[in-house]
C-alpha cells in the first residue's frame, strides 16, 4: 500500500500530469452529465405535460359525453316517466301539472308542495263551531260533531272527530278525547287545517317521552308530506317534550333543502336545458334538467357521483372546482404544471385541473436518479482508474529505485572483496611480501574474500532460481538443534570481530524436522547475518529453538535497529530494505529476507517478525515437526 507521503516523491511531474488530466476529465464529464441531466429533465417535463394535456382532453370529452347522455335520458323520462333512468347516488325529480315526483330511497322531510290529502269544507262545521265558541254550548257542539263524524267522507269524519276531541278536552273528559284521537290516528288519509289529520292526532296523544320519540322518528323518516313550516313546528315540539335539541337527520334534510331550491328556482331557470352546481349548507349538489318550468325532469346528485367513474382509473392528480372556485372533488388545484379545462371554453359545468400523478413524478425522479447514478459510477471508475494507474506508476518507480539500490548494493558487495583480492595479488606478484608469515596471511585473506564473493554469487543465483520456481529441495529428517549449532558456529569469528556473543538456548532432543539442510542453513545464515549487521554496539544475539504444538520454532533475537511498524510486511519483498538499515549505511542486497520467506514457505512453514524501531527484532521460523510414533 502506497502511503500518502510517497505520492510527492519522484516521478511527481508524471503524477501531477495524470491528476490534472483526471481532474479535467471529471470536470468535463460532470459538465456534460449536468447538461444531459438538465436536457433529460426538460424533455421528460415536456412529455409529462403532453401526457397531462391528453388526459385533460380525454376527461373533458368523457364528462361532456356523460352529461349529454344523462340529459338525453332525462328527456326520454320526461315523456315516459315509467321508463327507468339509471343514476348513481343521485335523485330524479319530475315536475308535472304542479306536482313533484321524487325517485329516491330517501323521503323528504318537507316538500315545497302541500299535502294532496283531502280536507273537508270548513263551512260544514260552522253550526257546531257556533255552539262551541259563540253560544258556549259544548254539549250541542259535541252532538253536532258526532253527527258529522258518521259521514262516509274520511275528510269530514276526520275534521269532525278532531273538533269533538277538542270539545271533550275542554270539558276535562280527556280519556274520551284520547279515544277519538286514536280513531283518527288509526285512519290516515285526510288532513285538517292543512296538516295530516293522523299527525295532528298523534301530536295531541303525546303523553310520554316514548310517544314523543315515536313521533320524532316518523317525522325523520318523512312519513307525511309537510311544508317546511309544519315540519319545523312538529320537530321542535317533539324536542321540547324530550327536553333536548337534536337536528333532523342530515341527508334527508339536505335533500329537502335542495328540492326546495329547485322548486323555487325553476321559474328563474326557464331554459329547457341547463345545469348548475348548488351548495346546500356545506354540501355541493349538481343539478341537471330538461324541460320547461311546468314540465321538467331533473337530476339531483353529488358531483362526486358523476366525477368518480371518470377519474377512478385516472393516473393523475386532479381537482374540480365550481364557478366560484370552491373545491368539488380531488385535491387542492396545483399552482403550476397543471392542464386546465375551463367551463366556458369546454362546455363543462366545472373547471378541471389535471396534474401529473405521484407515479409519473416518481418515474421522472427515477430516470433522473438513474442518470445521476450513471454519472457517479463513471466518475468513480475514472477516479479508481487514475488511482490504480498512479499506483502502478508509483510501484514501477519504486521497483526501478529498488533495483538501482540492489545493483548498487551488489556492486559494493563485489567491489570490496575484489579490491582486497587485487591488492593482495599485486603485492604477491611483485614479491613485496616482507615475510613468509605475511605471505600466508595474504593467502588466507584471499581465500576468505573468495568465499565471501562466492556466497554472494550463490545467494543471488539461489534467489533467482527461487523466483523462477526452479530451485529444488532435498528433504530429509534432521535435528533442528544440531543444524542451528552448526550454522551458529560459522558466525563465531564474525560475531567476535563485531564484539557480539551468540547465545544459544533450546532442548537437545525432540526437535526433528523434515527439511533441506542446505536451504534451512541459508535461511538461518541470512537471519544471523542481519542480526549481527544491524546490532552495532550491542552485547549479544540470541538464538533459541523450541517445540510449539506441531511446529519447531527457531528464533533469532537482537537488540539492534529494529523495523518500523509500516515496514514489517514490506521488508520480506525483494530489493526492499528498511529505512533504519539504509540510514545506518549497513551493507546488504535486499534479497536476504525474501529468500528466507521463499525457503520457509517451500517447507510448509511460516516466518514472523516482532520488532519495534530502536529496540531490536525477533525473527521466528516455524517449521512442521516430525512426529515420533
Amino acid at each position: 500500500m502506497v502511503r500518502p507521503g510517497q505520492w510527492l516523491k519522484p516521478p511527481r511531474t508524471l503524477l501531477l500530469y495524470l491528476f490534472a488530466l483526471t481532474l479535467v476529465s471529471i470536470s468535463a464529464l460532470g459538465w456534460f452529465g449536468w447538461r444531459l441531466f438538465d436536457q433529460e429533465r426538460l424533455v421528460e417535463s415536456q412529455r409529462s405535460q403532453e401526457r397531462t394535456e391528453q388526459i385533460a382532453d380525454r376527461v373533458a370529452a368523457t364528462l361532456r359525453g356523460t352529461l349529454a347522455e344523462t340529459g338525453d335520458r332525462l328527456g326520454v323520462w320526461l315523456d315516459a316517466p315509467d321508463e327507468p333512468v339509471p343514476v348513481r347516488n343521485g335523485v330524479l325529480l319530475l315536475i308535472r301539472e304542479g306536482q313533484l315526483t321524487l325517485s329516491s330511497p330517501l323521503r323528504l322531510l318537507y316538500s315545497p308542495i302541500p299535502s294532496p290529502l283531502p280536507e273537508a269544507d270548513p263551512a260544514l262545521f260552522a253550526e257546531a263551531e257556533m255552539f262551541e265558541f259563540q253560544q258556549s254550548q259544548p254539549s250541542e257542539a259535541l252532538l253536532t260533531y258526532e253527527r258529522l263524524a258518521a259521514s262516509p267522507d274520511p275528510a269530514v269524519k276526520a275534521g269532525a272527530l278532531l273538533r269533538a276531541a277538542r270539545v271533550l278536552r275542554s270539558l276535562q273528559r280527556n280519556e274520551e278525547a284520547r279515544v277519538l284521537y286514536r280513531r283518527i290516528a288509526a285512519n290516515p288519509g285526510a288532513k285538517v287545517a292543512g296538516a295530516p289529520a293522523d299527525l295532528v292526532a298523534r301530536h295531541a296523544l303525546i303523553a310520554s317521552a316514548a310517544d314523543a320519540t315515536h313521533l320524532r322518528n316518523d317525522l325523520a323518516a318523512g312519513k307525511w308530506q309537510l311544508t317546511q313550516g309544519q315540519f319545523s313546528f312538529y320537530w321542535k315540539d317533539t324536542q321540547s317534550h324530550l327536553k333536548r335539541s337534536e337536528p333532523p337527520p342530515a341527508e334527508p334534510l339536505l335533500l329537502s333543502q335542495a328540492v326546495m331550491k329547485i322548486w323555487e328556482d325553476r321559474a328563474r331557470d326557464a331554459e329547457p336545458r341547463g345545469q348548475e352546481t348548488a351548495w346546500i349548507g356545506q354540501q355541493p349538489y349538481f343539478i341537471l334538467w330538461r324541460g320547461t318550468p311546468e314540465r321538467r325532469a331533473i337530476l339531483l346528485a353529488p358531483p362526486a357521483s358523476i366525477l368518480q367513474p371518470v377519474f377512478a382509473a385516472l393516473d393523475a392528480r386532479y381537482a374540480v372546482v365550481d364557478s366560484s372556485g370552491r373545491l368539488l372533488a380531488g385535491e387542492k388545484p396545483p399552482s403550476t404544471r397543471a392542464a386546465v379545462r375551463t367551463a366556458t371554453e369546454h362546455q363543462l359545468p366545472w373547471t378541471i385541473y389535471i396534474a401529473p400523478s405521484q407515479s409519473m413524478a416518481l418515474l421522472l425522479s427515477f430516470q433522473q436518479r438513474f442518470i445521476l447514478l450513471g454519472l457517479a459510477v463513471m466518475v468513480i471508475f475514472l477516479i479508481l482508474g487514475t488511482y490504480f494507474i498512479a499506483r502502478a506508476i508509483r510501484r514501477e518507480a519504486d521497483l526501478l529505485r529498488m533495483q538501482s539500490d540492489f545493483v548498487s548494493a551488489v556492486s559494493h558487495e563485489f567491489r570490496s572483496p575484489l579490491t582486497t583480492m587485487r591488492q593482495l595479488s599485486e603485492i604477491l606478484a611483485l614479491g613485496r611480501v616482507p615475510s613468509e608469515e605475511r605471505r600466508q596471511l595474504y593467502y588466507e585473506t584471499m581465500v576468505k574474500e573468495t568465499s565471501r564473493l562466492q556466497r554472494v554469487v550463490e545467494a543471488l543465483l539461489n534467489f533467482g532460481r527461487m523466483e523462477a520456481g526452479a530451485r529444488r529441495y532435498h528433504f530429509q529428517e534432521l535435528d533442528a538443534a544440531a543444524l542451528v549449532r552448526r550454522v551458529v558456529s560459522e558466525f563465531e569469528q564474525q560475531s567476535a570481530t563485531a564484539g557480539l556473543r551468540l547465545e544459544l538456548d533450546g532442548p537437545s532432543e525432540d526437535c526433528t524436522i523434515d527439511a533441506d539442510p542446505d536451504a534451512i542453513s541459508v535461511a538461518l545464515r541470512n537471519l544471523l547475518d542481519n542480526a549481527i549487521k544491524y546490532s552495532p554496539d550491542r552485547p549479544a544475539v540470541w538464538i533459541e529453538w523450541s517445540h510449539i504444538q506441531r511446529y519447531i520454532a527457531i528464533k533469532v533475537k537482537d537488540r539492534g535497529l529494529g523495523v518500523a511498524d509500516h515496514e514489517k510486511k514490506a521488508i520480506f519483498r525483494k530489493f526492499v530494505r528498511g529505512t533504519a538499515a539504509t540510514a545506518s549505511n549497513a551493507k546488504g542486497s535486499g534479497v536476504g529476507l525474501a529468500m528466507v520467506r521463499h525457503i520457509v514457505a517451500a517447507h510448509g512453514g511460516e516466518v514472523t517478525l516482532e520488532s519495534k524501531s530502536g529496540q531490536g527484532s525477533t525473527f521466528t521460523i516455524l517449521l512442521p515437526a516430525v512426529e515420533k510414533s
